[in-house]
């Protein structure tokens, strides 16, 4: 097959891990792999525009490389999909695609997919590390001990054992399922909600309660949802001010999932009231900018959103990225298309 028969691939940012790569790099058996010029939006545009992608079929998309496109939307689903340069397939590198508007996308018959399992081991120990942090009230020794004032002038007050507490986990996906597991390693007992019960089997035997029911009864509350803005299943600010008030005093969040599923500037006054006692958060309304009112608390413990920065992950994601790209090449279909488009037409 000549390189002008052949499809184009378009990778939008970097690949890191070398397996990553040779896997990337065998697809140009089969396809043309090209990258941008251009760094940013305007220019991205004004590139395709200009015909340097003509004839994409599928395009691979890192998480980072929103600085070079900016969210997948709009214009730039315009002048890439069937009206534009020919984009049929967009493999997402990411469990979460907010990044991508399915609606606008679809329209442009450009298929989504993403990394629906991979990441959920590695998410789910960072649950577990923010939430033990956050309830043993870690974060302010820390502070005192690396500004050389041991525990400080005054002992911070005593943290809580995991044990014999109630942790709800919102979203009962495959991160949901792998925290459930490793809570109860600490003898933690674990109720969940969820848009759909599960299977005995399926739920390990958790407790399915209403949203409701579970922001009063537990102790610990894990965000573990998609951030899915449309008008009748929006996650945006599903825990704001009048969930808070249902809670528990002194409850504690946890959120690995995606900022915006939490109001930041509630959580902020939650936490000065004392109704939230601490939390542990690895994502954020507006990354990278954190509310300066979680920055300024000793009482949350941050994380620059590295929920699946491990090495095992990071490349495992990248491989399934890549499957998705090689079987909408051979086959016409994503290996995960994302739910939105399953029934899609192919």
């Amino acid at each position: 097959m000549s390189s002008s028969s052949k499809p184009k691939v378009l990778l939008l940012g970097e690949i890191d891990h070398q397996p990553s790569k040779d896997a990337f790099n065998s697809l140009s058996s089969i396809a043309e792999l090209i990258t941008p010029k251009s760094t940013n939006r305007e220019d991205f545009i004004k590139e395709c525009k200009s015909g340097a992608f003509d004839g994409v079929k599928a395009a691979y998309r890192t998480f980072n490389s929103v600085s070079i496109t900016g969210k997948f939307e709009g214009e730039v689903c315009e002048v890439l999909g069937k009206k534009g340069a020919g984009l049929k397939y967009l493999a997402h590198n990411g469990a979460g695609y907010d990044q991508c508007n399915t609606t606008d996308c679809t329209a442009a018959g450009i298929r989504i997919s993403n990394v629906p399992t991979a990441v959920d081991a590695a998410t789910a120990d960072t649950a577990i590390y923010l939430m033990l942090g956050a309830l043993r009230n870690f974060n302010c020794p820390l502070m005192n001990l690396r500004n050389g004032d041991w525990r400080g002038k005054q002992p911070p007050p005593p943290g809580h054992d995991p044990e014999g507490k109630v942790l709800g986990i919102l979203g009962m996906g495959g991160i949901g399922r792998d925290l459930k597991k490793k809570a109860e390693a600490f003898g933690m007992k674990v109720v969940y909600h969820n848009r759909n019960k599960l299977s005995e089997e399926m739920s390990g035997g958790a407790k399915y309660v209403s949203f409701e029911e579970l922001l009063k009864t537990s102790d610990v509350i894990s965000l573990n949802v998609p951030l899915n803005l449309t008008y009748q299943k929006s996650t945006h600010h599903m825990i704001s001010t009048p969930q808070f008030d249902l809670m528990k005093e002194s409850v504690v969040i946890v959120n690995t999932a995606r900022g915006a599923v939490i109001d930041e500037a509630a959580l902020v006054k939650a936490l000065d009231t004392g109704k939230v006692y601490s939390c542990g958060l690895d994502v954020y309304e507006e990354e990278p900018k954190v509310h300066p009112g979680l920055v300024d608390n000793p009482h949350v413990t941050l994380l620059p959103h590295m929920g699946t920065w491990t090495v095992e992950t990071q490349t495992e994601m990248e491989l399934w990225n890549i499957a998705n790209i090689r079987s909408a090449l051979e086959t016409g279909k994503l290996k995960s298309p994302v739910p939105e488009q399953k029934d899609m037409d192919y």
